[in-house]
């Protein structure tokens, strides 16, 4: 008898920390973003957030998964079980991660596919890394980038970067704030160098980051 009151208490107070939760969060989705690097990506959205106000309880930026993509899939996943088995599941998961020389890239993509439910999981890959969505803000260009003489296609994009960007580092700030009022020609350029590699059947160069942020910038708005 003793032990059901117990587990009847504790079941209530988890009910009611849940409902507070969830009256503490703005009236729009409650979204997980999850990145590969612990730095330039989570600095990035984080400056985001702060830029359109998006309430602190309704997104959780985290780039504690790993640098590989099938870690940062397998991480997301896990967070979104953790919150649904709690009773407060996010509404949407954005896996953000490169291709770049990580072998488990596919693996990823094909594991976030298969995730269940469908349309709470999102693949936000780039080609060949998150620098790309960068150097679309300054320029459009579909020429592949490869590693040549012992440079990674990753690199390549960010020595080309700094030639806009001379001071840029991976471990910076201020990068969102920076470049902010070019952020609308960047989602343009992205949009379109998407559509030319699909209708070339390649993926180099490409990114999805202007969906995530084009999702993010609109989250308040978005119809429930």
């Amino acid at each position: 008898m003793g032990t059901d009151n117990l587990f009847h208490k504790r079941k209530a107070k988890r009910n009611r920390d849940i409902a507070r939760r969830k009256a503490s969060r703005a009236p729009y989705d409650k979204v997980l973003v999850v990145c590969e690097g612990e730095k330039t990506e989570p600095n990035y959205f984080l400056e985001l957030k702060n830029h359109y106000t998006i309430d602190s309880a309704n997104i959780k930026i985290d780039g504690r998964s790993g640098s590989s993509p099938i870690n940062v899939v397998k991480y997301g996943i896990e967070l979104y079980r953790r919150e649904h088995a709690i009773g407060d599941p996010f509404d949407r998961v954005y896996c953000v991660f490169d291709k770049d020389t990580h072998i488990s890239y596919q693996p990823a993509l094909e594991k976030l596919a298969a995730a269940r439910p469908k349309m709470t999981f999102f693949a936000i890959n780039s080609v060949p890394c998150f620098e790309y969505w960068l150097l679309l803000h300054f320029t459009y260009t579909t020429a592949p980038f490869v590693a040549v003489g012992g440079i990674s296609g990753g690199t390549a994009v960010i020595n080309k970067l700094t030639e806009y960007m001379p001071g840029y580092t991976k471990v910076g700030r201020g990068v969102f704030n920076e470049l902010f009022n070019r952020l609308e020609h960047a989602k343009t350029n992205a949009a379109r160098s998407l559509e030319e590699a699909e209708r070339t059947r390649t993926d180099n160069p490409t990114t999805r980051v202007h969906e995530l942020v084009d999702y993010l910038q609109h989250i308040k708005t978005k119809p429930q």
